[in-house]
């Protein structure tokens, strides 16, 4: 039952980071971290004191601190870029497309306060292209983690991948409901509940409002299927044509814009292998606001009442 889904507690996913970059660190020499000037919104603040030797602080020069990253992997090192994911990417493309995906490079771009749920920032910070922005980089792995546990197990994973990662988490205090210590996959979908009627596909914070979804749509008596899309690229195709060769529907749901994030990369391989009805959720072609997170989510349709009235409009174009 969906129901039987339940947060072990509520924790920021950047603070999965912090504690995962931190236990890489002591497993893997070669792991070192550089930052723009957000120690502590980054939570570096144990990594350095227990690596100060292995620990850059650039100040607010992005751009200078992807390039270091990528000199420093020609001398073995596994750097773990860290700054605002707005600052990670729209920022730098330049210097991550050049010196680092063109080169292949080992670098760990890890951006914190992703999305709508930076908040009370605003417009400017809240960046709602970066995953289209990243997944289009030949070579580029996106991971979105969808909570603490995970953002932990992925940020230790990385380390052990070979080549450019973009790993994208948020800023909020957050249900933390995925297993502890667990054996993080890259590029495997993780299928959280299976079902015949409705696939919700999620990454990130939205996996736990697709959770959420679910419950309602159960009480409504739905069978749903909910699969959390932690690696956006490569794309676990077999577990997407697996499921919406079930389910024959979908709704996908992100934090980010509809427009080249999970939903199109979702779309893609529908179009090619089972075409079937699916809806999206994730802002509309606009920028944020500033505002409290869970308001805003709500605000720009991005809830778990907007996901099971998708489910329901996707569920309905199935039968016409």
């Amino acid at each position: 039952m969906v129901k039987d889904i339940q947060p072990l507690n509520e924790k920021e996913t950047r603070a999965g980071f912090g504690e995962g970059i931190l236990e890489v660190g002591r497993k893997n020499p070669n792991v070192v971290a550089l930052t723009a000037d957000l120690l502590g919104s980054m939570k570096l603040n144990a990594f350095v004191k227990e690596f100060p030797d292995r620990f850059v602080q650039v100040g607010i020069a992005e751009a200078n601190m992807i390039g270091i990253a990528a000199g420093m992997t020609i001398g073995g090192k596994i750097p773990y870029t860290t700054t605002f994911a707005n600052f990670s990417t729209g920022r730098v493309y330049d210097q991550i497309r050049q010196s680092v995906a063109y080169s292949n490079k080992n670098v760990k771009i890890c951006a914190s306060h992703a999305g709508l749920t930076l908040g009370e920032d605003g417009a400017t910070h809240q960046i709602l292209e970066d995953i289209g922005l990243m997944k289009m980089l030949p070579g580029m792995t996106v991971i979105v983690p969808c909570d603490f546990n995970q953002t932990k197990a992925a940020t230790i994973a990385i380390a052990d991948h070979e080549g450019p990662v973009y790993l994208r988490f948020g800023r909020p205090k957050w249900p933390n409901f995925t297993a502890e210590n667990q054996d993080f996959q890259i590029g495997k979908a993780q299928v959280l509940h299976e079902g015949t009627d409705v696939t919700l596909f999620a990454c990130g914070h939205l996996v736990w409002i697709a959770v959420e979804a679910g419950k309602i749509l159960e009480e409504k008596g739905y069978s749903v299927e909910i699969i959390n899309i932690h690696t956006i690229k490569p794309l676990d195709e077999a577990a997407v044509i697996k499921s919406l060769s079930k389910t024959r529907c979908a709704v996908t749901a992100e934090e980010h814009n509809v427009l080249g994030g999970l939903g199109d990369s979702i779309a893609q391989v529908a179009a090619r292998h089972i075409p079937v009805p699916i809806e999206y959720i994730g802002t509309n072609d606009t920028f944020g606001e500033s505002g409290k997170p869970v308001e805003l989510l709500k605000k720009y349709g991005l809830d778990a009442e907007h996901i099971v009235a998708a489910a329901e409009k996707a569920m309905q174009r199935k039968k016409q």
